[in-house]
């Protein structure tokens, strides 16, 4: 069965960096989009940034510039490097798979039907 297993979450002062990683399996991971969620106490869970089989990526607007994501289709892993961080940043993580490989449209949740458990990621100022 898929499963998705992420690691990496942890408590940082504003400005550090994490780095959060995705471990796949039980399908073809090379067939599918994936990304990254955060969802913050008492707010809905947003996408944050997302990548295609080939590696296109796409980021959310607060996020460009200082979130990399990144995919390993050999290694069915899927990484979010976060820089910068800020006490906004803080939430739980989740690692997903999309239904299909590619979208030209703005993703929604029912775009994705795995999920990981999450990681929390709090960020202090």
């Amino acid at each position: 069965q898929v499963q998705l297993v992420e690691s990496g979450g942890g408590s940082v002062l504003a400005g550090g960096s994490l780095r959060l990683s995705c471990a796949a399996s039980g399908y073809i991971v090379h067939n599918y989009a994936m990304a990254w969620f955060r969802q913050a106490p008492g707010k809905e869970r947003e996408e944050v940034a997302f990548i295609e089989p080939g590696g296109r990526a796409l980021y959310e607007d607060s996020v460009k510039g200082r979130f990399t994501i990144s995919r390993d289709n050999a290694k069915k892993t899927l990484d979010l490097k976060m820089n910068s961080l800020k006490p906004e940043d803080t939430g739980m993580y989740f690692c997903a798979r999309a239904r299909s490989g590619y979208y030209y449209r703005r993703r929604t949740l029912d775009d994705y039907n795995y999920w990981g458990q999450g990681t929390q990621v709090t960020v202090s100022s």
